[in-house]
C-alpha cells in the first residue's frame, strides 16, 4: 500500500474541535476552491509572495501545486507538510510545519492560512497549537520560529497567545515594497508553559525516520 511507503498519509493531529492530516485528492481540490473565495482582506497581503491576488484559475492550480511539490520534495533534510484543518468536519485551511535538517537542528517553522469565513473563532490559534505538540511532544523539537508582518494582528496575537517571545524585526518585501516583520522564537519550556489545547497525535512512530524525529 501507498501508506507503507510514505507514512505521512498516515499522519494524524486531534484537538477538541480539528483535525489536521494531509489532504485527498478530492478534499485538495476543496482547498484550492476555499482560497480562491478569499484568505484576507484587500488591505492586508500577509505573505511574502502574493500568491491570493493570482487570477482564480491560477490561484486555485497554485494551492494544488504547492501541495503535490512539498510532498514531491519530502526528506529528512528538507520536509514541510502541508496539513489539511477539519473544523467539525468542515474543511477550513491549511497549517504547515516545516523543517530543515531536524535531526541537527531541532527547530521548525509555520505558515498557515484559513478562509475568510471561518476566521474570528480561535482556529487559527488552535491548529498552530496542534503543530507545535507534534514538533515539540512528538518530534523532539528545541525551538520553533515564525514571522508575521506588523500589520497582520491575527498572526501575530496567535504567536503571542502561544508563548512565542520577540526575536527582532525583519524587512520582508509585500505587493513588492519593504514591509516590516516581527520575528518570534518559540523554546521548548516556554510552549511547555503556555500550552492548553489537548493535542493526540496518530501514526507518527513510522514517520520519525523520514522527519528526523524522535
Amino acid at each position: 500500500m501507498l501508506i507503507d511507503h510514505f507514512p505521512v498519509l498516515g499522519l494524524r493531529l486531534r484537538t477538541p474541535r480539528l483535525e489536521l492530516r494531509l489532504p485527498t485528492h478530492d478534499e485538495l481540490a476543496a482547498l484550492a476552491e476555499l482560497a480562491v473565495e478569499g484568505v484576507h482582506g484587500p488591505d492586508l497581503m500577509p505573505f511574502g509572495v502574493p500568491w491570493t491576488e493570482l487570477p482564480p484559475d491560477q490561484l486555485a492550480r497554485r494551492v494544488i501545486q504547492r501541495q503535490w511539490k512539498r510532498l514531491a520534495e519530502l526528506s529528512p533534510e528538507s520536509w514541510a507538510l502541508n496539513l489539511a484543518v477539519f473544523a467539525d468536519g468542515v474543511l477550513v485551511g491549511v497549517q504547515e510545519l516545516e523543517a530543515d535538517d531536524f535531526a541537527i537542528r531541532r527547530e521548525v517553522q509555520s505558515e498557515s492560512w484559513l478562509g475568510l469565513r471561518h476566521q474570528g473563532r480561535g482556529i487559527g490559534t488552535e491548529m498552530r497549537a496542534a503543530v507545535l505538540h507534534l514538533a515539540f511532544a512528538g518530534l523532539g523539537a528545541e525551538q520553533a520560529v515564525s514571522t508575521g508582518y506588523l500589520d497582520n494582528h491575527a498572526s501575530l496575537r496567535v504567536s503571542r497567545k502561544l508563548g512565542y517571545a520577540e526575536n527582532g524585526i525583519g524587512r520582508g518585501i509585500a505587493r513588492g515594497k519593504v514591509a516590516l516583520e516581527q520575528r518570534f522564537l518559540l523554546t521548548r519550556q516556554a510552549w511547555d508553559e503556555h500550552r492548553d489545547v489537548d493535542v493526540t497525535i496518530e501514526g507518527l512512530e513510522p514517520c520519525l525516520p523520514l522527519l528526523g524525529g524522535g
